[in-house]
């Protein structure tokens, strides 16, 4: 059995690596992997029932995440369709391609510590349509983009899902990995950025706006009311997830839902037409619906790996064979560049406890590190990866030859200097 579900999940992740050269959606690749892998567990299995509640218990953490990713491009939307983006690309005004790599690096490695780096990446890809018009530069914007999200959501205890689970689980404290991570994961984010910027010449082509009508265009004040709104919405997920203990779906649901008011509160006044341009429904109607069921076939593959045990005994094989510490856990990290860190992570969390590893150790900040970085090493290996290959139609194979070395230099850059800064400050 263990053996077909891994047969089945690289076959997919195959059709998803070769999507343009097969010509099949990714999501549809993603979808039919996520379903037969479930097909050949549950036959396999006398006990069905047991099953189906082991798919409805994943289901309820992945609709979790599908929620919230809908929530944030929907209002990402709302703030795009306002033209609310352009109080802040306005200000930007430098056009140098070598100037602005760096403008957005740092941009979204800071924004993504305070957000987090799915939300990030949705953000800053949408902000760069507003600056520079598609190619190939653009995508190596969104590579650098996808590299500084996860780099900046790993010294942030809410930057990540997998560090903040290692500061729910006591692994981590908030000074400390702050103290310890940030430096690392900002030469994880120098280097590659380095590299593209010395690849980079000339100035970046504003993309060209198509005129409107005069009944239709947005005043200045309320492009920053819906901007404000919505940066506000999204910040303060990480708080009410604070405040209520609830989950962060449950924060972006009541963001969307105030400015839904909001924007009827605008346009109320307004022609009909008009009204439904700048609607939440036009905006659901906008977003990337296909990126997100591809999400969800990623999401329930791995459930499906997960139940199976195939990652925990991966996680123990690796222990028992490995050894040393700082080896197994920048083996992690790159492992979850082909499969989901949470789980990884959550292996790792039931494998060792705070009597071996007690609060702040070195292999928690290190796994905090490994686990939120690693991914980067390929597009669909973390969150920040997935969404920005849906937003931007990026193939697996142009991120393989571009961004990959780049963002495997920089992971290894910041493991090296996390080690040293280690030995440094004993």
């Amino acid at each position: 059995m263990e053996i077909l579900i891994v047969l089945i999940f690289v076959l997919g992740y195959t059709a998803i690596a070769f999507e343009h050269n097969i010509k099949l959606n990714k999501a549809a690749a993603a979808l039919i992997t996520g379903v037969l892998c479930w097909v050949v567990y549950i036959v396999s299995m006398p006990d069905k029932e047991l099953i189906n509640e082991q798919l409805t218990e994943h289901l309820g953490e992945l609709s979790g995440i599908l929620f919230f990713l809908l929530g944030a491009m929907t209002i990402v939307e709302l703030i795009d369709a306002h033209e609310g983006f352009n109080t802040i690309t306005s200000r930007i005004t430098s056009t140098s391609k070598k100037s602005l790599i760096w403008i957005i690096g740092f941009m979204t490695f800071f924004l993504s510590s305070v957000l987090d780096n799915l939300t990030t990446t949705i953000v800053m890809v949408s902000l760069l349509r507003k600056l520079m018009k598609a190619g190939d530069d653009r995508l190596l914007f969104v590579g650098v983009i996808v590299i500084a999200a996860n780099a900046g959501g790993a010294w942030s205890p809410i930057g990540d899902v997998t560090t903040t689970m290692l500061w729910i689980g006591n692994q981590i404290s908030t000074t400390a990995i702050i103290a310890k991570l940030f430096v690392p994961a900002l030469v994880c984010l120098l280097i590659p950025t380095a590299v593209v910027s010395f690849r980079l010449k000339g100035n970046v082509e504003r993309p060209t706006k198509a005129p409107l009508n005069e009944k239709d265009t947005i005043s200045k004040k309320h492009q920053l009311i819906i901007l404000v709104s919505g940066i506000l919405a999204l910040v303060s997920v990480p708080v009410f997830k604070t405040l209520t203990h609830l989950p962060p779906y449950m924060g972006i649901l009541l963001g969307l839902s105030v400015l839904w008011i909001i924007t009827v509160v605008l346009h109320h006044s307004k022609e009909e037409e008009h009204q439904n341009r700048y609607s939440v429904a036009q905006a659901l109607r906008n977003i990337d619906t296909p990126s997100i069921l591809f999400f969800l076939g990623i999401l329930v593959a791995i459930a499906a790996m997960q139940s199976t045990g195939i990652l925990a005994g991966l996680a123990e094989k690796m222990t028992l064979a490995i050894g040393n510490e700082s080896v197994i856990v920048i083996a992690i990290g790159l492992l979850s560049s082909v499969v989901d860190n949470v789980p990884l992570v959550a292996a790792a969390q039931g494998m060792y406890s705070l009597a071996q590893y007690p609060t702040d150790h070195y292999f928690w900040e290190f796994l905090a590190y490994s686990a939120g970085t690693g991914g980067s090493a390929l597009i669909i290996g973390s969150a920040a990866g997935v969404v920005a290959m849906g937003m931007e139609k990026i193939s697996f194979i142009w991120y393989l030859k571009r961004i990959s070395v780049l963002a495997l230099i920089g992971f290894f850059s910041g493991a090296g200097v996390y080690i040293i800064q280690d030995i440094l400050l004993k």
